[in-house]
């Protein structure tokens, strides 16, 4: 785990990134921002997360960092004892929690609880959306850190996710008060979804999806398949994280959409 500060005294904002190692828009973005540092006026940290993983170009080494949390010191498995010292690291901080999909090529946020501070801060982000996943939070940063705003950057690997990363950083930087540049002002409301149940994936040779992630699909439409086996709609929702390879046993996730943010 590597951290950074930009600023004097102990920080109450860090940003951190690649808590999975296939997704090094983390890192990149905090590096642009580290080469081309903003003045602050508050301090803030800036933390690469599973730099092992990074180095294996593997989203873990031994079990999903973001599914190990509050983790365990005496642990084997390197991520659940990583997810120790990232939780002690946090404590106390509004996080930024940088990722990247197999599903989105837009950005979008991920929030615990729509409090009125995240509203506030993904009302200042350049993203298409806000994703609530009270009740969905089991090993997630989202269960040991209080304030924790995760953004997916875009597709996994791609320069648009890096850039991407780098710009809603400095926006998150603005939008806690980090520097002194005014908050993004945006033109249309967010519409904001409640994540709902796993689409499962069973096991085969091909997949295939037929739907467009945050678009509503109808009751009875066929989802996405695997093989011959075709998923259906049993009742209208809409797609979040949907795609033929992001996960292993699921396609994706239910949602309902929930309101607008203005």
């Amino acid at each position: 785990m590597r951290i950074e500060q930009l600023g004097d005294r102990v920080p109450e904002v860090a940003v951190v990134g690649s808590i999975h190692g296939d997704e090094p828009c983390g890192r990149d973005g905090i590096e642009a921002v580290l080469a081309d540092p903003p003045e602050v006026n508050t301090p803030v940290k800036f933390i690469i997360a599973n730099e092992a993983a990074l180095e294996a170009n593997q989203r873990y080494l031994d079990t999903d960092l973001n599914r190990s949390f509050p983790g365990d010191a005496d642990s084997e498995s390197h991520e659940t004892r990583l997810a120790v010292e990232l939780a002690a690291e946090l404590q106390d901080c509004t996080v930024l929690s940088l990722h990247s999909t197999q599903s989105y090529e837009g950005l979008f946020a991920l929030v615990d609880d729509l409090t009125s501070e995240m509203e506030e801060l993904c009302s200042a982000l350049s993203v298409d959306a806000v994703v609530q996943t009270k009740g969905a939070n089991e090993g997630r940063l989202f269960a040991t850190v209080d304030s924790v705003v995760e953004v997916e950057c875009g597709y996994q690997g791609s320069a648009e996710a890096a850039e991407n990363a780098e710009k809603v950083i400095r926006e998150f930087l603005a939008a806690t008060g980090v520097t002194a540049g005014p908050p993004l002002q945006r033109d249309d409301p967010l519409p904001v979804f409640q994540l709902g149940e796993p689409i499962p994936k069973a096991a085969a040779d091909q997949y295939e999806v037929f739907v467009r992630n945050f678009e509503q699909v109808p009751e009875g439409d066929p989802v996405a398949a695997a093989d011959d086996e075709t998923v259906v709609a049993e009742e209208p929702f809409h797609p979040i994280l949907l795609s033929a390879n992001g996960y292993e046993d699921v396609f994706g996730f239910t949602a309902d959409r929930i309101g607008l943010l203005d």
